[in-house]
């Protein structure tokens, strides 16, 4: 049996052959997100396109809002150290765009 160098962890993608998060992204009770909407390059556009998905979501659990804001929270998380400081920047400056389309600023 080999064992890894962390306990509890795994190196191999999980079950089916994609990552985890792929599978949450795909089949959770989330939102159908537009094509590459994370790599806009306009923080506007990003938070429209999210809200707008939030808005016509017959998959979501909770507030448009809140269904938005979590699954651009839920993709920064897990690109972590993968994403550079520009993009990074990009998506933090979203979510404010994100708070002002929802009157939440």
């Amino acid at each position: 049996m080999k064992s890894s160098s962390k306990a509890g962890t795994s190196t191999a993608k999980a079950s089916g052959g994609k990552r985890w998060s792929h599978e949450v992204t795909e089949k959770s009770d989330a939102l159908d997100l537009k094509r590459d909407v994370f790599t806009l390059e306009d923080p506007r556009q990003i938070a429209r396109s999210l809200k707008r998905s939030a808005e016509h979501s017959t998959r979501r659990k909770s507030e448009p809002y809140r269904s938005a804001m979590s699954m651009l929270t839920f993709y920064i998380n897990r690109a972590g150290s993968n994403l550079t400081q520009k993009r990074r920047r990009v998506l933090e400056r979203a979510k404010d765009e994100l708070r002002k389309a929802f009157g939440r600023d």
